[in-house]
């Protein structure tokens, strides 16, 4: 392996924020787009072709990065992530091809996401591992605050197919910047140590600390997720507010995880990696709990800038703990495996949140769904602290 400046880490962090503004562009312009083809079912159809993949092929992506060498891999996956929007930027005439090509497209992501990951490591020379990801994820917030605008607005102006060739631009973007760059990350073989698909998980799950992290994270995220169509209930409906007002609100949020990611997450000491990040994580539920109370939308946006500086920190950080806690040579089926358990849980949100909606409606679902993230949240804290209090139980990697 060979280390370099933290002037690459820069370049990286820039092509990924370029790379997920187009991200959000292509969905908000598919998702629109589906939605006129197959009237409500079509965007959640969309997000499950997408995140689907990046689940069920967590092992087999996690695998790949790490046997092979993950600069080529994730160039490889940048360039077929490419060819796939650009022939989808030409097949949006039926719902079929739509489904199909976003499948392949989380095929491709399962893989990109996972090197990405696993080459920060080596990309932040000299740099901190929680300061890099904070740059990481900064630079991710940057085009979530943008891409969904962005998107709807070219959608709009010129059409579903302009707006996917905009994604495909991106995707090129990432390829070029990673083959311009030295580093390389391939990893020793060492004997005994074997790579098979259903370790990801385990891998997570060796570490007793690392392992009450990802269960109490995992059902934070699916309340969380499942808040979102809540959000749009009650601005539009309970508020009686417009939908620049919602795109303001998720603007805040994207604002406030920015920040967060580098101003906050970073001085956090590497003992409370774990425990920070699940506080973070509860108040990110509370922030959306708290909203509902007072019916002013203000009082809202106050809330959710509150709740953006929690997510911001809870992702610099739980990407920071997998970093610190599991073995180098595991890093990819490390992440992938993160990535999937994550993408499982918002896949789960997805038919739990509309139902929320419409059984208890938009202020009723922040307060369930955001209530019980922040418990969850909570739950994991206090399990944390009473295994550090206790000398009988070791939270070193044990590996697989």
């Amino acid at each position: 392996m060979v280390t370099v400046g933290a002037r690459e880490l820069r370049l990286v962090a820039g092509a990924i924020a370029v790379s997920t503004l187009g991200d959000w562009i292509a969905v908000m312009a598919l998702a629109l787009r589906a939605n006129e083809l197959w009237v409500g079912f079509g965007v959640s159809a969309v997000f499950i072709a997408l995140w689907s993949p990046i689940a069920v092929l967590a092992g087999h992506a996690g695998v790949i990065v790490d046997r092979l060498e993950t600069r080529a891999v994730a160039i490889v996956a940048a360039l077929f992530q490419c060819a796939v929007v650009a022939i989808l930027a030409f097949a949006t005439g039926s719902i079929v091809s739509i489904i199909g090509l976003t499948l392949l497209l989380g095929c491709g992501a399962a893989i990109g996401q996972s090197a990405e990951f696993a080459l920060v490591p080596l990309l932040a020379g000299p740099r901190a591992i929680g300061k890099a990801n904070g740059l990481v994820e900064s630079a991710r917030g940057v085009g979530f605050a943008a891409g969904p605008a962005v998107g709807g607005a070219l959608a709009a102006g010129v059409g579903t197919r302009w707006a996917l060739l905009a994604d495909a631009a991106t995707f090129l973007v990432i390829a070029l910047v990673l083959a311009g760059i030295t580093v390389r990350r391939r990893m020793p073989v060492v004997e005994g140590l074997t790579f098979r698909a259903r370790d990801g998980l385990a891998i997570l799950f060796a570490n007793r600390g690392l392992a009450t992290a990802m269960i109490a994270g995992a059902v934070t995220l699916v309340f969380m997720s499942a808040s979102i169509p809540g959000d749009f209930a009650y601005t539009t409906h309970d508020l009686g507010m417009s939908g620049l007002a919602l795109g303001f609100v998720v603007t805040v949020w994207a604002v406030g995880m920015i920040a967060a990611s580098n101003l906050l997450a970073p001085r956090v000491p590497t003992h409370a990696v774990a425990a920070v990040a699940l506080l973070a994580a509860s108040t990110q539920g509370f922030a959306k709990f708290l909203a509902p109370f007072w019916m002013v939308y203000p009082f809202m946006v106050g809330c959710y800038v509150f709740g953006g500086l929690s997510h911001g920190v809870k992702n610099t950080l739980y990407r920071t703990l997998i970093h610190e806690q599991v073995d180098p040579a595991r890093h990819g089926q490390a992440f992938a495996a993160y990535n999937g358990l994550r993408n499982g849980a918002e896949l789960i949100a997805l038919a739990f949140g509309g139902a929320l909606v419409a059984g208890i409606g938009g202020a009723g679902t922040l307060w369930v769904a955001g209530g019980a993230a922040g418990l969850a949240g909570l739950g994991g804290v206090l399990v944390l602290s009473s295994r550090a209090a206790s000398p009988q139980v070791s939270d070193t990697f044990e590996g697989v």
